[in-house]
Protein backbone atom coordinates (compact mmCIF):
# COMPACT_ATOMS: atom_id res chain seq x y z
CA UNK A 1 0.00 0.00 0.00
CA UNK A 2 2.80 2.31 0.79
CA UNK A 3 4.31 1.66 -2.21
CA UNK A 4 1.31 2.11 -4.05
CA UNK A 5 1.22 5.70 -2.14
CA UNK A 6 4.72 6.86 -3.10
CA UNK A 7 4.38 5.85 -7.24
CA UNK A 8 0.96 8.03 -6.96
CA UNK A 9 3.12 10.94 -5.46
CA UNK A 10 5.87 10.71 -7.74
CA UNK A 11 3.40 9.81 -10.90
CA UNK A 12 1.57 13.18 -9.52
CA UNK A 13 4.79 15.40 -10.13
CA UNK A 14 5.11 13.50 -13.66
CA UNK A 15 2.06 15.43 -14.15
CA UNK A 16 2.13 18.36 -13.13
CA UNK A 17 5.53 18.71 -14.45
CA UNK A 18 4.58 18.45 -17.54
CA UNK A 19 1.60 21.38 -17.19
CA UNK A 20 3.90 23.45 -15.83
CA UNK A 21 7.56 23.06 -16.04
CA UNK A 22 8.73 25.35 -13.59
CA UNK A 23 6.80 23.65 -10.99
CA UNK A 24 8.85 20.98 -12.26
CA UNK A 25 11.70 22.43 -10.52
CA UNK A 26 9.98 22.70 -7.53
CA UNK A 27 8.96 18.84 -8.09
CA UNK A 28 12.93 17.76 -8.31
CA UNK A 29 13.44 19.59 -4.94
CA UNK A 30 10.83 17.55 -3.10
CA UNK A 31 12.24 14.01 -4.82
CA UNK A 32 15.99 15.08 -4.33
CA UNK A 33 15.07 16.49 -0.27
CA UNK A 34 12.55 14.23 0.69
CA UNK A 35 13.13 11.14 -0.98
CA UNK A 36 10.04 9.20 -0.99
CA UNK A 37 11.14 6.25 -2.56
CA UNK A 38 13.40 5.57 0.00
CA UNK A 39 10.50 4.55 2.42
CA UNK A 40 9.47 1.94 -0.01
CA UNK A 41 9.51 -1.80 0.26
CA UNK A 42 9.52 -3.49 -2.85
CA UNK A 43 10.32 -1.92 -5.81
CA UNK A 44 9.44 1.03 -6.12
CA UNK A 45 12.78 1.61 -3.72
CA UNK A 46 15.01 1.43 -6.46
CA UNK A 47 12.91 3.56 -8.99
CA UNK A 48 15.23 6.32 -10.20
CA UNK A 49 12.59 9.17 -9.39
CA UNK A 50 14.62 12.03 -10.41
CA UNK A 51 15.48 10.66 -13.47
CA UNK A 52 11.82 10.41 -14.67
CA UNK A 53 11.61 14.12 -13.30
CA UNK A 54 14.23 15.26 -15.25
CA UNK A 55 13.23 13.68 -18.45
CA UNK A 56 9.38 14.90 -17.95
CA UNK A 57 11.20 17.99 -17.28
CA UNK A 58 13.06 18.02 -20.49
CA UNK A 59 9.53 17.01 -22.14
CA UNK A 60 7.49 20.07 -21.07
CA UNK A 61 10.24 22.38 -22.03
CA UNK A 62 10.82 21.70 -25.30
CA UNK A 63 6.43 21.52 -25.81
CA UNK A 64 6.43 24.66 -23.95
CA UNK A 65 5.96 27.76 -26.14
CA UNK A 66 7.28 30.27 -23.43
CA UNK A 67 10.40 28.14 -22.83
CA UNK A 68 10.99 27.50 -27.06
CA UNK A 69 10.92 31.52 -27.49
CA UNK A 70 14.18 33.02 -28.35
CA UNK A 71 13.78 36.70 -26.01
CA UNK A 72 13.02 33.98 -23.04
CA UNK A 73 16.59 31.53 -23.86
CA UNK A 74 18.77 34.35 -24.16
CA UNK A 75 17.44 36.27 -21.34
CA UNK A 76 17.93 33.08 -18.89
CA UNK A 77 21.52 32.88 -20.79
CA UNK A 78 22.49 36.29 -19.92
CA UNK A 79 22.04 35.01 -16.29
CA UNK A 80 24.91 32.04 -16.59
CA UNK A 81 27.58 35.01 -16.90
CA UNK A 82 27.27 35.40 -12.91
CA UNK A 83 30.29 34.88 -11.79
CA UNK A 84 28.97 32.40 -9.30
CA UNK A 85 27.89 30.00 -11.95
CA UNK A 86 31.25 30.29 -14.29
CA UNK A 87 33.52 29.37 -10.92
CA UNK A 88 30.69 26.43 -10.20
CA UNK A 89 31.33 25.26 -14.25
CA UNK A 90 34.88 25.41 -13.42
CA UNK A 91 34.62 23.53 -10.56
CA UNK A 92 32.64 21.11 -12.74
CA UNK A 93 35.27 21.03 -15.18
CA UNK A 94 37.76 20.63 -12.25
CA UNK A 95 35.66 17.45 -10.81
CA UNK A 96 36.03 15.83 -14.84
CA UNK A 97 39.88 15.91 -14.38
CA UNK A 98 40.20 14.79 -11.37
CA UNK A 99 37.92 11.96 -11.96
CA UNK A 100 40.20 11.75 -15.09
CA UNK A 101 43.45 11.13 -13.52
CA UNK A 102 41.94 9.57 -10.40
CA UNK A 103 43.80 6.87 -8.31
CA UNK A 104 40.21 4.72 -7.91
CA UNK A 105 38.05 5.40 -11.13
CA UNK A 106 35.73 2.85 -9.99
CA UNK A 107 34.94 4.80 -7.57
CA UNK A 108 35.46 8.19 -9.00
CA UNK A 109 33.23 8.20 -12.15
CA UNK A 110 29.84 7.00 -10.24
CA UNK A 111 30.65 10.04 -8.31
CA UNK A 112 31.20 12.00 -10.68
CA UNK A 113 28.36 11.35 -12.88
CA UNK A 114 26.37 11.45 -9.18
CA UNK A 115 27.43 15.34 -9.17
CA UNK A 116 26.46 16.00 -12.64
CA UNK A 117 23.31 14.59 -12.37
CA UNK A 118 23.00 17.65 -9.26
CA UNK A 119 24.59 20.27 -11.49
CA UNK A 120 21.49 19.15 -14.48
CA UNK A 121 18.79 20.02 -11.87
CA UNK A 122 20.46 22.94 -11.23
CA UNK A 123 20.25 24.39 -14.93
CA UNK A 124 16.65 23.95 -14.56
CA UNK A 125 16.21 26.17 -11.83
CA UNK A 126 18.40 28.71 -13.59
CA UNK A 127 15.97 28.04 -16.70
CA UNK A 128 12.92 27.97 -14.98
CA UNK A 129 12.74 30.62 -11.83
CA UNK A 130 12.36 33.83 -13.23
CA UNK A 131 10.73 35.92 -10.98
CA UNK A 132 10.54 36.54 -6.97
CA UNK A 133 7.29 34.76 -6.23
CA UNK A 134 8.90 31.29 -8.19
CA UNK A 135 12.07 31.75 -6.15
CA UNK A 136 9.73 31.91 -3.25
CA UNK A 137 7.92 28.85 -3.63
CA UNK A 138 11.34 27.12 -4.39
CA UNK A 139 12.62 27.90 -1.15
CA UNK A 140 9.36 27.19 0.93
CA UNK A 141 9.48 23.96 -1.27
CA UNK A 142 12.73 23.14 -0.45
CA UNK A 143 12.08 24.61 3.06
CA UNK A 144 8.99 21.96 3.66
CA UNK A 145 10.47 18.66 2.37
CA UNK A 146 13.13 18.77 4.85
CA UNK A 147 10.65 19.94 7.45
CA UNK A 148 8.52 17.52 7.23
CA UNK A 149 11.33 14.86 7.47
CA UNK A 150 12.86 16.46 10.51
CA UNK A 151 8.64 16.62 12.26
CA UNK A 152 8.64 12.84 11.49
CA UNK A 153 12.17 12.41 13.88
CA UNK A 154 10.96 15.10 16.05
CA UNK A 155 7.75 13.40 16.96
CA UNK A 156 9.48 10.12 17.35
CA UNK A 157 12.31 11.81 19.44
CA UNK A 158 9.25 12.96 21.90
CA UNK A 159 7.68 10.27 21.83
CA UNK A 160 10.82 7.62 22.91
CA UNK A 161 12.19 10.36 25.39
CA UNK A 162 15.25 10.78 23.12
CA UNK A 163 17.04 8.14 23.09
CA UNK A 164 17.04 7.05 19.76
CA UNK A 165 19.10 9.22 17.34
CA UNK A 166 16.69 10.75 14.02
CA UNK A 167 18.09 9.52 10.93
CA UNK A 168 17.09 11.10 7.22
CA UNK A 169 15.40 8.81 4.33
CA UNK A 170 16.75 5.70 3.55
CA UNK A 171 19.18 5.37 0.43
CA UNK A 172 19.42 9.12 0.57
CA UNK A 173 22.64 11.31 1.13
CA UNK A 174 21.37 12.53 4.21
CA UNK A 175 20.33 9.11 5.80
CA UNK A 176 23.55 9.15 8.35
CA UNK A 177 22.25 10.91 11.51
CA UNK A 178 24.86 13.57 11.74
CA UNK A 179 24.59 14.39 8.31
CA UNK A 180 20.76 14.78 8.88
CA UNK A 181 21.38 16.60 11.90
CA UNK A 182 23.07 19.47 9.45
CA UNK A 183 20.65 19.84 6.81
CA UNK A 184 17.69 20.17 9.88
CA UNK A 185 20.16 23.04 11.05
CA UNK A 186 20.51 24.44 7.37
CA UNK A 187 16.79 24.36 6.89
CA UNK A 188 16.00 26.45 10.01
CA UNK A 189 16.48 29.88 8.24
CA UNK A 190 14.64 28.95 5.33
CA UNK A 191 11.34 28.08 7.27
CA UNK A 192 12.32 31.18 9.59
CA UNK A 193 12.31 33.08 6.33
CA UNK A 194 8.58 31.69 4.94
CA UNK A 195 7.98 32.64 8.68
CA UNK A 196 8.89 36.48 7.81
CA UNK A 197 7.38 36.74 4.67
CA UNK A 198 3.87 35.65 6.06
CA UNK A 199 1.45 37.19 8.17
CA UNK A 200 -1.32 34.69 7.94
CA UNK A 201 -1.81 33.71 11.95
CA UNK A 202 -2.10 30.10 11.67
CA UNK A 203 0.52 29.73 8.91
CA UNK A 204 2.72 31.24 11.35
CA UNK A 205 1.96 29.08 13.80
CA UNK A 206 2.15 25.95 11.67
CA UNK A 207 5.54 27.35 10.90
CA UNK A 208 6.67 27.71 14.50
CA UNK A 209 5.62 24.30 14.65
CA UNK A 210 7.94 22.80 12.08
CA UNK A 211 10.96 25.05 13.91
CA UNK A 212 10.40 23.39 16.83
CA UNK A 213 10.45 20.02 15.65
CA UNK A 214 12.89 20.85 13.48
CA UNK A 215 15.38 21.74 16.74
CA UNK A 216 14.33 18.72 18.73
CA UNK A 217 14.97 16.80 15.69
CA UNK A 218 18.50 17.80 15.30
CA UNK A 219 19.16 17.61 18.76
CA UNK A 220 18.40 14.35 19.24
CA UNK A 221 20.24 13.22 16.25
CA UNK A 222 23.17 13.30 18.72
CA UNK A 223 25.40 14.97 16.68
CA UNK A 224 27.92 16.95 18.25
CA UNK A 225 28.67 18.97 14.81
CA UNK A 226 24.61 19.12 14.61
CA UNK A 227 24.95 21.21 18.14
CA UNK A 228 27.70 23.40 17.25
CA UNK A 229 25.73 24.11 14.36
CA UNK A 230 22.35 25.15 16.73
CA UNK A 231 23.88 26.70 18.59
CA UNK A 232 25.76 29.30 16.10
CA UNK A 233 22.57 29.50 14.03
CA UNK A 234 20.23 30.70 16.85
CA UNK A 235 22.65 32.91 17.83
CA UNK A 236 22.76 34.44 14.20
CA UNK A 237 18.80 34.31 13.82
CA UNK A 238 18.11 36.23 17.23
CA UNK A 239 21.07 38.59 15.20
CA UNK A 240 18.65 39.25 12.69
CA UNK A 241 15.47 39.37 14.46
CA UNK A 242 13.27 43.00 14.21
CA UNK A 243 12.66 42.32 17.61
CA UNK A 244 15.84 40.64 19.71
CA UNK A 245 14.86 41.65 23.01
CA UNK A 246 11.31 39.37 22.58
CA UNK A 247 13.72 36.85 20.18
CA UNK A 248 16.26 36.44 23.30
CA UNK A 249 14.05 35.32 26.34
CA UNK A 250 12.11 32.75 23.75
CA UNK A 251 15.70 31.32 23.08
CA UNK A 252 16.76 31.06 26.52
CA UNK A 253 13.27 29.39 27.68
CA UNK A 254 13.26 27.28 24.50
CA UNK A 255 17.02 26.23 25.25
CA UNK A 256 16.07 25.16 28.95
CA UNK A 257 12.81 23.26 28.19
CA UNK A 258 14.56 21.00 25.56
CA UNK A 259 17.87 20.35 27.69
CA UNK A 260 15.45 19.89 30.25
CA UNK A 261 13.75 16.89 28.76
CA UNK A 262 16.83 15.00 27.10
CA UNK A 263 18.76 11.92 28.72
CA UNK A 264 22.09 11.82 30.33
CA UNK A 265 23.63 9.67 27.89
CA UNK A 266 22.96 12.54 25.42
CA UNK A 267 24.46 14.95 28.19
CA UNK A 268 27.67 12.76 28.32
CA UNK A 269 28.43 12.78 24.73
CA UNK A 270 27.91 16.39 24.21
CA UNK A 271 30.31 17.20 26.92
CA UNK A 272 33.02 15.18 24.70
CA UNK A 273 32.99 18.62 22.84
CA UNK A 274 35.44 20.14 25.13
CA UNK A 275 37.29 17.17 25.58
CA UNK A 276 37.98 16.14 21.92
CA UNK A 277 41.93 15.22 22.68
CA UNK A 278 40.55 12.33 25.16
CA UNK A 279 37.90 11.09 22.46
CA UNK A 280 38.40 7.86 20.26
CA UNK A 281 35.98 9.70 17.21
CA UNK A 282 37.84 13.34 17.60
CA UNK A 283 41.10 11.61 17.47
CA UNK A 284 40.66 9.39 14.30
CA UNK A 285 39.34 11.84 12.60
CA UNK A 286 42.27 14.46 13.43
CA UNK A 287 44.70 11.36 12.29
CA UNK A 288 42.32 11.07 8.85
CA UNK A 289 42.47 15.13 7.90
CA UNK A 290 46.34 14.92 9.00
CA UNK A 291 46.19 12.08 5.99
CA UNK A 292 44.64 14.16 3.55
CA UNK A 293 46.41 17.03 3.77
CA UNK A 294 49.70 15.05 3.63
CA UNK A 295 48.54 13.17 0.39
CA UNK A 296 47.23 16.46 -1.20
CA UNK A 297 50.88 17.95 -0.83
CA UNK A 298 51.60 14.43 -2.60
CA UNK A 299 49.25 15.30 -5.84
CA UNK A 300 48.32 19.10 -5.29
CA UNK A 301 46.82 19.40 -8.39
CA UNK A 302 44.69 16.85 -8.94
CA UNK A 303 44.55 14.74 -5.53
CA UNK A 304 42.96 11.42 -5.69
CA UNK A 305 39.35 11.97 -7.58
CA UNK A 306 36.15 11.77 -6.11
CA UNK A 307 35.68 9.46 -3.22
CA UNK A 308 39.27 9.03 -3.26
CA UNK A 309 38.99 8.43 0.86
CA UNK A 310 38.88 4.96 -0.59
CA UNK A 311 42.51 4.29 -1.72
CA UNK A 312 44.01 7.12 0.90
CA UNK A 313 42.25 6.49 4.17
CA UNK A 314 40.04 3.70 4.14
CA UNK A 315 37.51 5.90 6.33
CA UNK A 316 35.30 9.42 4.99
CA UNK A 317 37.52 12.41 5.73
CA UNK A 318 34.55 13.98 8.59
CA UNK A 319 35.48 17.19 6.92
CA UNK A 320 34.57 18.95 3.45
CA UNK A 321 37.26 20.63 3.30
CA UNK A 322 39.91 18.12 3.81
CA UNK A 323 37.79 16.21 1.63
CA UNK A 324 37.76 18.51 -1.02
CA UNK A 325 41.70 19.26 -0.70
CA UNK A 326 42.90 15.61 -0.77
CA UNK A 327 40.12 14.41 -3.86
CA UNK A 328 40.49 17.91 -6.26
CA UNK A 329 43.52 19.14 -5.38
CA UNK A 330 44.38 23.30 -4.13
CA UNK A 331 42.81 23.90 -7.25
CA UNK A 332 39.34 22.38 -6.22
CA UNK A 333 39.52 23.70 -2.91
CA UNK A 334 40.21 26.96 -3.41
CA UNK A 335 37.21 27.16 -6.79
CA UNK A 336 35.02 25.64 -3.98
CA UNK A 337 36.25 28.17 -0.99
CA UNK A 338 35.90 31.13 -3.50
CA UNK A 339 31.98 30.25 -4.78
CA UNK A 340 31.58 29.67 -1.03
CA UNK A 341 32.88 32.40 0.13
CA UNK A 342 32.21 35.10 -2.39
CA UNK A 343 28.27 34.14 -1.90
CA UNK A 344 28.24 34.91 1.47
CA UNK A 345 30.09 38.25 0.40
CA UNK A 346 27.60 38.92 -2.20
CA UNK A 347 25.07 38.12 0.06
CA UNK A 348 26.06 40.70 3.20
CA UNK A 349 26.10 43.07 0.54
CA UNK A 350 22.63 42.21 -0.55
CA UNK A 351 21.29 42.39 2.95
CA UNK A 352 23.12 46.18 3.45
CA UNK A 353 21.82 47.42 0.91
CA UNK A 354 18.19 46.56 1.02
CA UNK A 355 17.78 45.97 5.20
CA UNK A 356 16.16 50.11 5.28
CA UNK A 357 13.78 50.26 2.22
CA UNK A 358 10.51 49.02 2.89
CA UNK A 359 10.45 48.37 -0.62
CA UNK A 360 13.79 46.06 -0.74
CA UNK A 361 12.80 44.72 2.20
CA UNK A 362 12.00 40.93 0.74
CA UNK A 363 15.42 41.34 -0.83
CA UNK A 364 17.28 41.43 2.90
CA UNK A 365 14.71 38.86 3.94
CA UNK A 366 16.00 36.73 1.37
CA UNK A 367 19.41 37.12 1.29
CA UNK A 368 20.07 37.23 5.41
CA UNK A 369 18.08 33.87 5.57
CA UNK A 370 20.34 32.29 2.52
CA UNK A 371 23.54 33.42 4.18
CA UNK A 372 22.37 32.03 7.29
CA UNK A 373 21.64 28.26 6.06
CA UNK A 374 25.46 28.62 4.35
CA UNK A 375 26.95 29.36 7.61
CA UNK A 376 25.28 26.42 8.99
CA UNK A 377 26.47 24.52 6.21
CA UNK A 378 30.12 25.56 6.83
CA UNK A 379 29.68 25.07 10.58
CA UNK A 380 28.78 21.14 9.74
CA UNK A 381 31.31 20.57 7.18
CA UNK A 382 33.92 20.99 9.01
CA UNK A 383 32.90 17.93 10.67
CA UNK A 384 31.35 16.15 7.93
CA UNK A 385 32.70 15.06 4.43
CA UNK A 386 29.92 17.02 2.78
CA UNK A 387 31.75 19.06 -0.40
CA UNK A 388 29.13 17.12 -3.25
CA UNK A 389 25.71 17.97 -1.24
CA UNK A 390 23.25 19.11 -3.54
CA UNK A 391 21.45 21.63 -1.10
CA UNK A 392 24.66 23.22 -0.85
CA UNK A 393 24.74 24.17 -4.86
CA UNK A 394 21.09 24.57 -4.71
CA UNK A 395 21.50 27.39 -2.54
CA UNK A 396 24.71 28.71 -4.09
CA UNK A 397 22.39 28.94 -7.22
CA UNK A 398 19.82 30.32 -5.62
CA UNK A 399 21.98 32.63 -4.57
CA UNK A 400 22.92 33.81 -7.86
CA UNK A 401 18.74 34.06 -9.44
CA UNK A 402 18.23 36.22 -5.75
CA UNK A 403 21.14 38.51 -7.02
CA UNK A 404 19.77 38.42 -10.61
CA UNK A 405 16.34 39.67 -9.45
CA UNK A 406 17.12 42.00 -6.69
CA UNK A 407 19.26 44.27 -9.08
CA UNK A 408 16.55 45.85 -10.67
CA UNK A 409 14.94 46.98 -7.70
CA UNK A 410 18.34 47.80 -5.40
CA UNK A 411 19.10 50.22 -8.34
CA UNK A 412 16.09 52.29 -8.34
CA UNK A 413 15.94 52.29 -4.83
CA UNK A 414 18.84 53.71 -5.06
CA UNK A 415 19.04 56.04 -7.95
CA UNK A 416 15.13 57.79 -6.29
CA UNK A 417 17.03 58.40 -3.22
CA UNK A 418 14.43 56.91 -1.07
CA UNK A 419 14.56 57.80 2.47
CA UNK A 420 15.01 54.63 4.44
CA UNK A 421 12.54 53.25 6.37
CA UNK A 422 11.78 50.04 8.72
CA UNK A 423 9.69 47.58 9.04
CA UNK A 424 8.05 46.43 12.46
CA UNK A 425 6.84 43.29 11.89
Amino acid sequence: MRDLAILCIIGGLCAITLMRPWIGVLALAVVGYMHPQGYASGVIRQLPAFEILVFCLLAAILISPQTRSPAFLKQRLTLLLDWRLLLLGLLWLDFLLTSAFSLVPVVAWPKFFEISKVFMGLLFTLLLIDTREKLFYLLVTIALSIALLAVKGGIWAVLTGSLDRVYGPPGSHFHDNNHFAVLTVMNIPLLYLWLRQNSDRWVRLFILTLITLSVISALTSWSRGGLIAIAVTSLLLVWHSRRKLLAIPFLLLGLLLAFGTLPDEWMQRMATIWSFEQEGSAVSRLQVWTEGIHFAQQRPWIGAGPNGWFYVADLDWHSAYVEMLAENGFPGLLLWLAVLLGTLISLSRLHWLSRKSADTLWIADFSGMLRVSLISYMIGAAFLGLSYWDVLYHLLVISALLSALAAPEIQADVASGEAPERCST
